[in-house]
């Protein structure tokens, strides 16, 4: 078999098992709309609330385990007593992640308030009740986080991206339940003990589950786990060193979350008192805030996590070896790889979601009040406009995550926040309340363009030339059959009605037939330039085809 159909079948095993979860995901947010809108004040406070248990984790534990676990783990196995380390390692890491959760569980109202503007008392108080239940998820993504990358190490890729299946069971049954037991509220206002535990608690249960079905796949995957306290002897201060910078660099991005996600609270308030000249809230909808932000982030990352996440994690540990072996050939032809691979998808991408914004976003908000579909599928245009260098940045990523060498990271990480920063205040300067969330996705895209231009400067300097002109040969090539695929897609997205009023049937029927003619155009004009590198992605289309009854495996490669 050859690497490239090695990696497909890699990256098929995890896209299947994120598929998955996705279409749950996907429809986990229907529920959760149908049950407190996708703008106002239930769905914002909500959205804060069970966001920052993922920005904490992400902050404290998540970018670490990126740096530091997967390396570490494939060092350790090399060795006689790497199991001990191991061990040793996930003790500290769950102990780290019970104390962390506990204190910032009792900070919850500092950072609800730190997150969120605080003009509006209602939704503040809604939001740091929720929070209440949702920080406590913190603990259970870092024990998920963990063990996940433990499996990775060991190529067990597939426990990993299926675990998050059973969170949206759990947590789809909570927004039915909610749904069944207190109808829809979009308003802040008559939130009862027991509403807010059915909405938030279900979301952390949710959590817990994700986290508590990986320690039978560990066990399968011969990892004994046990508990084992000390650190001294085992290593650890050059991983220390790694998760240090890598903090670090989260700790930045932060700072630059922190002044989006108050200027996108702000957002509804300060366009109702614009347009009537009021200060006190009754009415928020139809305007971005921090939920619609959610809601265009779903669009955004499904494809991003589908393929990208799902390429990167199976390269993630060959990348890993061939550092560790000082095999800067290998490590070359593996970015290679990666950056092609994800060219090849991200472009056409980011030119169909572009397009049919407006029919995708409907299909995820089944009761929409009035612009709110509008609203948020501005906000979705503005971010998939990133999606292809959001994939250049996270290869980029994982070549410094390989070599240890998350310091370098730090400044094109500063760069990016000045970016984020610089790009929403303007909005929020100079445009329109309504516009002042898109203006700040669209900040984001452009840190990614310049992030990963710093990034593979740096990378060019560590391991030598990358195949620089075939990836750019590959993406133009992407670029020119994306461009034919719009020149289809257009005139039949105008054919069917471009406007943002459908109803979901006519919402399905215009992403199953653009978004197919689209597709079908684009791969005959890849197919018709003769680009190899289509095999990467159409190898496990195939592999999953032949399961089919009445079908033959092919050959390998």
């Amino acid at each position: 078999m050859s690497r490239s159909a090695s990696i497909g079948r890699a990256s098929a095993l995890m896209g299947s098992g994120t598929a998955a979860s996705r279409a749950l995901g996907l429809l986990r947010s229907i529920a959760l709309a149908a049950a407190i809108g996708a703008t106002g004040q239930a769905a914002d406070a909500f959205a804060v609330a069970n966001k920052l248990p993922n920005i904490l984790y992400q902050l404290l534990a998540g970018g670490a385990l990126n740096a530091v676990l997967v390396p570490q783990v494939v060092r350790a196995y090399k060795r006689r007593a790497g199991q001990q380390y191991v061990d040793r390692l996930l003790t500290l890491g769950f102990a780290v992640l019970a104390g962390t959760t506990l204190l910032l569980t009792i900070a919850a109202p500092l950072l609800v308030l730190l997150y969120a503007d605080a003009g509006n008392r209602e939704q503040m108080v809604l939001a740091t009740t929720f929070a209440y239940w949702c920080i406590p998820q913190m603990f259970f993504y870092g024990v998920y986080g963990l063990l996940g990358q433990v499996l990775n190490a060991r190529e067990s890729f597939g426990p990993y991206m299926w675990a998050p299946v059973v969170n949206n069971i759990v947590a789809i049954a909570g927004c039915g339940l909610f749904i069944v037991m207190f109808g829809s509220s979009s308003s802040a206002d008559g939130w009862s003990g027991a509403k807010v535990a059915v909405l938030a608690g279900s979301a952390t249960l949710g959590i817990v589950a994700q986290a508590l079905v990986l320690f039978p796949a560990l066990t399968r995957a011969g990892v004994r786990f046990r508990l084992r306290w000390g650190v001294r002897g085992t290593g650890l201060g050059r991983a220390g060193s790694v998760a240090m910078w890598t903090f670090a660099g989260l700790g930045v991005g932060q700072l630059a979350f922190i002044v989006q996600s108050r200027i996108a609270s702000a957002a509804p308030a300060a366009a109702l008192a614009r347009a009537h000249g009021l200060a006190t809230v009754q009415s928020t909808t139809g305007v971005a805030g921090n939920a619609a932000y959610d809601y265009a982030f779903l669009v955004f990352i499904l494809p991003h996590s589908l393929v990208t996440v799902s390429l990167m994690t199976a390269l993630f540990t060959r990348l890993s070896a061939q550092a560790t072996d000082r095999d800067r050939a290998g490590v070359r032809d593996t970015l290679s790889t990666g950056l092609r691979a994800l060219g090849l998808f991200t472009i056409p991408t980011t030119v169909i979601v572009g397009l049919l914004a407006l029919p995708v976003v409907r299909l995820i908000i089944w009761h929409p009040h009035p612009g709110e579909i509008a609203a948020v599928a501005g906000v979705t245009v503005a971010m998939v406009l990133g999606l292809p260098v959001l994939g250049i940045w996270s290869m980029c990523q994982r070549v410094y995550y390989a070599y240890e060498d998350a310091r370098s990271m730090l400044a094109p990480q500063v760069v990016m926040a000045v970016v984020i920063v610089v790009g929403t205040l303007l909005g929020w300067l100079l445009a329109p309340p309504q516009w002042w969330v898109a203006v700040s996705a669209l900040a984001v895209s452009l840190s990614y363009v310049i992030g990963s231009l710093m990034a593979l400067r740096h990378v060019h300097w560590l391991i030598g030339s990358f195949d620089g002109s075939r990836v750019l040969r590959l993406h133009l090539r992407a670029t020119l059959a994306s461009a034919a695929a719009l020149a289809v897609g257009v005139p039949l997205l105008l054919l069917l009605g471009a406007g943002a009023q459908m109803s979901l049937v006519a919402a399905l029927a215009k992403c199953v037939v653009v978004g197919g003619a689209m597709v079908t155009v684009y791969v005959l004009v890849l197919r018709a330039m003769h680009v190899p590198e289509l095999e990467v992605l159409a190898g496990p289309v195939r592999s999953v085809l032949a399961r089919f009854p009445g079908r033959r495996p092919g050959r390998p490669d």
